[in-house]
């Protein structure tokens, strides 16, 4: 198997924003007008909190992205770790990178 790959650097426009969730684990990042043409493609980060995160994109085109955050305790059973029904995750900071695609 070939391990071999090429690196093409972003030629096109780059830009990141923070958030914080609000009481429905929604957070939207609203992009300066004309920063897209298009909907970009997004990579997302949760800053470190107790428990399970999981994300959602759930809306993405070329002046916003929307996205959910869900969250569960980690429960011990019996010195078994299960994870507990998720719920939304309020306060969380999120971190957006978008680029064109």
């Amino acid at each position: 198997m070939s391990t071999r790959g090429s690196y093409v650097p972003l030629s096109g426009r780059v830009a990141r924003a923070t958030g914080v969730t609000d009481a429905n684990g929604n957070v939207t990042i609203n992009w300066p007008a004309s920063t897209f043409t298009v909907p970009p493609v997004v990579t997302v980060a949760m800053q470190g909190a107790p428990g399970f995160r999981t994300y959602t994109v759930t809306a993405n085109s070329a002046s916003a992205t929307t996205v959910n955050v869900l969250g569960a305790p980690v429960v011990s059973l019996l010195g078994i770790q299960i994870l507990a029904a998720a719920t939304p995750a309020s306060g969380i900071t999120v971190h957006v990178h978008a680029a064109s695609p």
